[in-house]
C-alpha cells in the first residue's frame, strides 16, 4: 500500500515537472508583451513622484535601468514621447517652458532628454541628459555616433534576456530530475509488479516477471477512464428502472398510501 502511495506521488509530482517546463516556453510571448504593457506604464508613470501608489515608480525605473544597463522600453527615445519631469518642478514663468507646452497637442513638457539613470558610467565624457538630438548644443558631440554616452539597450530586451538565460540555466536541471524521477518510477513500477506476482505465487523465493502495464496500453486506458468515471458517481443518487430517483419513488408511495387511507376513511 506505501509503495502504491509512494508510486502516486512520484508521478504526480513528474507530471508537474514536465507542466512548469512546457509552460515556462510556451508562455515567452505573454511574457514580452507584459514586459512591453509594464514598463510603458512605469515610464509614463515616472514622473508621479506625489501620487498615491506610484511614488515609488521612479525609484523603480531608475534602479531598473542602472542595474541592467537599459534606457526605456525599447531604447532611450521612449524618453522623448512622455513628460517624465513632474509639474512641481517646472518654472511655469520660463519662456522655454511655455513654449515647450504650447507647442505640444496634449501640453505637455517633452523633451529630448532622459533621466540620469540611462547614462553610461563607461563613457569618457559627462553624462549629456538633454538636447540628445541636437548636435550642436554640445562641444564635439555627435548624435548618431555617441554610443557610448548612453545605455542604447531598452530595458524590456534586457529583461527576457535575463529570463531567458534563467531558464536556459535551470531548464537543463530541471529535465535532469524529470529523468532521474521516470527511471525511479519506472524501477518501482517493476518491484511492485514483481512484488505482487511473488505475494500470488505464496513463495517469496520463487522467481516472478515484473512488469509496466498488466494489459495493453488502449485496454489500460480504458480501464483507467472506467475508474475515473466510477469515482466521479460515487455518492450520486441513482434513477430507478421508472427513470425515478429513489426520493421520488419515495414520495410517490407516501402520496399513494394517503390517498387509500382518504378512500378508506370516506
Amino acid at each position: 500500500m506505501l509503495l502504491m502511495v509512494w508510486f502516486a506521488v512520484a508521478a504526480l509530482l513528474c507530471y508537474l515537472l514536465i507542466i512548469v517546463v512546457v509552460l515556462s516556453y510556451a508562455l515567452q510571448g505573454h511574457l514580452e508583451e507584459s514586459l512591453k504593457v509594464g514598463l510603458r506604464n512605469g515610464i509614463r508613470f515616472y514622473k508621479d513622484t506625489d501620487v498615491p501608489g506610484r511614488c515609488f515608480q521612479k525609484e523603480t525605473i531608475d534602479r531598473l535601468q542602472m542595474e541592467f544597463r537599459c534606457c526605456g522600453n525599447n531604447n532611450f527615445k521612449d524618453w522623448f514621447e512622455v513628460q517624465w519631469v513632474n509639474n512641481r518642478y517646472l518654472d511655469f514663468t520660463s519662456k522655454e517652458v511655455k513654449d515647450r507646452i504650447r507647442s505640444n497637442v496634449d501640453s505637455r513638457y517633452l523633451l529630448d532628454g532622459v533621466p540620469f539613470s540611462c547614462c553610461n558610467p563607461a563613457s569618457p565624457r559627462p553624462c549629456l541628459q538633454y538636447h540628445l538630438t541636437d548636435n550642436s548644443a554640445h562641444y564635439s558631440y555627435d548624435y548618431h555616433a555617441e554610443e557610448l554616452n548612453l545605455f542604447t539597450r531598452g530595458c524590456r530586451e534586457a529583461l527576457i534576456k535575463y529570463y531567458m538565460g534563467l531558464m536556459n540555466s535551470t531548464g537543463p536541471g530541471v529535465l535532469s530530475v524529470i529523468l532521474i524521477q521516470m527511471s525511479v518510477i519506472l524501477s518501482m513500477r517493476f518491484l511492485q509488479t514483481a512484488v505482487e506476482g511473488a505475494m500470488a505465487l505464496e513463495n517469496p523465493e520463487e522467481d516472478s516477471e515484473g512488469y509496466l502495464l498488466e494489459k495493453g496500453v488502449k485496454e489500460t486506458m480504458e480501464d483507467l477512464k472506467a475508474k475515473a468515471l466510477a469515482m466521479l458517481k460515487f455518492g450520486q443518487v441513482e434513477p430507478n428502472a421508472d427513470g425515478e430517483a429513489p426520493e421520488d419513488a419515495e414520495k410517490g408511495a407516501d402520496n399513494t398510501e394517503e390517498k387509500a387511507a382518504s378512500s378508506a376513511a370516506s
